[in-house]
């Protein structure tokens, strides 16, 4: 298994990836993979699993391995669902891996570079909607009559969506610059994939973007850090699947179905006490 994985180096890995589209982790690839994170929940099982070994590029084989972990030591099943098999393919490069793909979608080193990549960038985008989705059934009606505008809410207080509609609402000015972003932040992603060689630390995702400097020195600091945002990103990517649906299946907005969420709790406590 060991020598099927390591066949093509990392320098034809990301040769390839980056004439890929960049968007290529179907729905279904991201349930599978949002799976992880549900199973997983807020246990240490994945920070140790993680956090206990350095992992280090080798030129050689071509794939970011774990230094002082070999296939032998790492569990036979997974670690997110006991019951199914690691594929071989899965060798705790990358952070959270828990072993699940039962469905085998990464079939080689090549594949799990590419859908890893994919992944995280799904996950950004999810957390971002994620807040930004009640965030605008909260404030968009406010800002409107700031703007002297009119709100791209529906009646029952939905924001536009595919489920919903009213995504004509929106100005072609700002969807636009919305593409225009986008576009220019994922070339810039693809040119810094393929700049990097052989012997670099890049890993997928890996945009150089820190200007808080919230990224740590140390590398337990980093490991920690890398996992904390794909679990937060894979928790996202439920999470704004499952507010499409209940919008979809109530026809209320979720501030309004679940406004204990999205309540100040000094607010719920008043109402309460």
């Amino acid at each position: 298994h060991i020598k099927s994985i390591h066949q093509q180096p990392i320098k034809n890995i990301k040769k390839n990836f980056v004439k890929m589209s960049p968007s290529t982790l179907s729905l279904a690839t991201a349930a599978v993979c949002l799976s992880v994170a549900v199973l997983q929940g807020s246990t240490s099982t994945g920070v140790h699993a993680f956090t206990s070994t350095t992992t280090k590029f080798t030129a050689k084989n071509g794939v970011k391995m774990n230094a002082s972990t070999s296939s032998d030591d790492l569990p036979r099943m997974s670690e997110a669902i006991p019951f199914f098999q690691r594929p071989p393919v899965l060798q705790k490069e990358y952070a959270g891996d828990v072993g699940f793909d039962p469905l085998r979608l990464a079939s080689n080193s090549e594949d799990l570079f590419e859908k890893r990549e994919a992944e995280i960038k799904h996950a950004r985008l999810a957390m971002l909607a994620a807040a930004g989705w009640p965030l605008s059934e909260l404030l968009d009606d406010k800002i409107a009559v700031q703007f002297n505008a009119q709100s791209v809410l529906d009646y029952s207080g939905r924001v536009p969506s595919l489920l919903n509609g009213g995504l004509d609402k929106i100005s072609p000015v700002w969807w636009g610059f919305c593409i225009g972003l986008t576009a220019a932040i994922d070339l810039y992603g693809v040119k810094r994939a393929r700049a990097s060689g052989p012997d670099s630390d890049y890993i997928p995702g890996d945009l150089g973007f820190d200007p808080l400097g919230l990224y740590p020195d140390d590398e337990e600091g980093k490991k920690r850090m890398q996992l904390a945002e794909i679990k937060h990103g894979r928790t996202a990517m439920i999470a704004v699947t499952l507010y499409a649906i209940e919008e979809a299946l109530t026809s209320k907005g979720v501030v309004q179905d679940t406004p204990f969420l999205f309540t100040p709790f000094t607010e719920l406590f008043n109402r309460i006490f």
